[in-house]
């Protein structure tokens, strides 16, 4: 356990950082799978505006440093190519 003042804060603050970053990464996957249900779903205008969200909360995801933005750039370049061949 923390004895100072100061690693004590730090602590809380690294507490409340893990949650909002959890968070954050589990709605990244759940925009994902929405993605790709949208896309499976062969409803176009759906799909589109899914990937759009999607890829703006990878964006971020990479932004914060949550994700490597080569990670993101995958993830992104996954489902943009799902979306083209299901559109196709």
């Amino acid at each position: 356990m923390a004895n100072h003042k100061s690693s004590i804060k730090r602590a809380r603050q690294t507490v409340v950082r893990t949650e909002r970053n959890r968070a954050e990464k589990s709605r990244m996957k759940t925009l994902r799978k929405n993605a790709l249900a949208a896309i499976a779903s062969g409803d176009k205008a759906a799909a589109s505006t899914a990937v759009s969200a999607f890829a703006s909360v990878v964006d971020k995801a990479a932004k914060r440093n949550l994700i490597h933005p080569n990670k993101a750039a995958n993830l992104k370049s996954k489902t943009a190519k799902a979306l083209a061949t299901a559109s196709a």
